[in-house]
């Protein structure tokens, strides 16, 4: 293979992947593959997951890019997809990249409009599936008890406070006694 065929650097859907990775781990840099679809996707295209990211050609980035973004022209299983019967269009959907989030938060707005018992449970900042929240699940700070602190300091000239030096014999104050800090 010569050097102009390797690239260090291959942009699929707009991600740029560092050529010297394998094929499998450099298809699951890309937000919305796992390891099983990226390996689905080399079966496919009969590519060697072993083989480094670099090698591969344009023909072979294209189809890769293909099978990505289109998984049910490649009769992908329903249940690989990351978005099943989707709520506004009620089609069956792979989502990548910045679709993700914006399609969470999508969600999570329409349920604390509709005020469902999820929204509420997300508005509060609460688990959301039933999960334990009596042990587990805590966080923010202490509730109930403050931590103790500093003790209050003490007035000068008032009550407990030390008495004056003495003076020496030519009317200058005496050396003051050593005082203790407490930490």
């Amino acid at each position: 293979m010569s050097a102009q065929e390797y690239r260090h650097i291959v942009r699929i859907v707009g991600n740029d992947i560092r050529g010297e990775k394998k094929m499998v781990i450099g298809l699951t840099q890309i937000k919305g593959l796992g390891y099983n679809f990226a390996t689905a996707i080399l079966d496919i295209l009969k590519i060697n997951p072993n083989s480094n990211i670099g090698n591969l050609t344009d023909e072979n980035v294209q189809a890769i890019e293909k099978l990505i973004t289109d998984p049910i022209a490649s009769n992908f299983p329903s249940w690989f997809l990351n978005r099943r019967k989707d709520i506004e269009t009620g089609k069956d959907m792979h989502l990548l990249t910045s679709d993700i989030p914006f399609t969470l938060r999508n969600d999570i707005e329409r349920e604390r409009i509709t005020a469902s018992w999820r929204g509420y449970r997300h508005l509060s900042g609460l688990k959301v599936r039933g999960q334990r929240t009596r042990t587990s699940g805590r966080k923010g700070g202490a509730v109930g008890v403050a931590k103790g602190g500093m003790a209050a300091p003490v007035k000068k000239g008032g009550a407990g406070a030390p008495a004056a030096a003495p003076a020496g014999p030519d009317g200058t104050p005496a050396a003051a006694p050593a005082v203790e800090k407490k930490e």
